[in-house]
């Protein structure tokens, strides 16, 4: 079984497409790990999603920055981490940590640890990558709505097709290429940003994007499986 791993999770997927808490999904996902035997460490990463976007719209009507609007975001995500935790009750330790010395601290209870943003101008994506490092993790995956990279955007394109591996350049060339002028704006990230790129540059780690509606690939990926529908970027 997996000896540590960090699990990016969408905070939009726990919500359905009419901004409810999708309880049955976040449930799912919980069982996961309580049905299934496991062994050493494992942090979740959870973002806003839907919700803190709804509130990051709100400041930004009232003209706040998006320093302020990007406190919002780690808000939302810091609240969205602590919903799972109640779902796992007492599989998982019982705060949020939202500083790197917190997790030190939380890792030593040898419980599923759940964390949301830590700083304003860094997606949780970017939180996920330096948790991966810190801990010295074998793999991040990260789940999202989708089934991986594609070559282009399968919500607008019938005809996208799903990338089964990436090397770093690869990467890098597709976040360069679907760069705009909100990438760095609060709530705005997308899978990966240039700060998450330069991260995983450095540090080498392997990752595994994959669906996070449909949590049958999760599943058999948390039970050893190595035929998984996903994203492999590796180096």
């Amino acid at each position: 079984m997996i000896g540590k791993s960090v699990i990016k999770i969408g905070g939009s997927l726990l919500f359905t497409k009419d901004k409810e808490l999708d309880i049955i999904k976040i449930q799912e996902f919980c069982q996961i790990f309580k049905k299934i035997e496991y062994s050493g460490t494992h942090v979740i990463v959870c973002g806003g999603g839907r919700i803190a976007r709804v509130y990051i719209d709100a400041v930004r009507s009232f003209h706040g920055n998006e320093a302020l609007c990007d406190t919002f975001g780690i808000d939302l995500s810091q609240i969205n981490s602590k919903l799972l935790i109640s779902s796992f009750q007492d599989f998982a330790y019982p705060l949020v940590p939202k500083t790197m010395e917190e997790l030190s601290l939380a890792l030593l209870f040898g419980k599923i640890i759940v964390m949301g943003g830590l700083q304003p101008g860094q997606s949780t994506t970017s939180v996920a990558l330096e948790v991966t490092e810190f801990i010295q993790a074998e793999e991040l995956v990260i789940l999202t709505d989708v089934e991986g990279i594609y070559d282009k955007d399968p919500k607008k394109f019938n005809d996208a097709k799903l990338l089964k591996s990436l090397t770093y350049a690869e990467l890098q060339d597709i976040i360069i290429n679907s760069s705009g002028d909100k990438q760095a704006a609060a709530g705005e990230y997308r899978i990966f940003d240039a700060v998450s790129l330069q991260i995983l540059k450095r540090s080498k780690i392997k990752i595994r994007v994959m669906s996070g509606k449909d949590l049958k690939e999760f599943e058999k990926f948390w039970r050893g499986e190595e035929d998984i529908t996903c994203t492999v970027i590796s180096d």
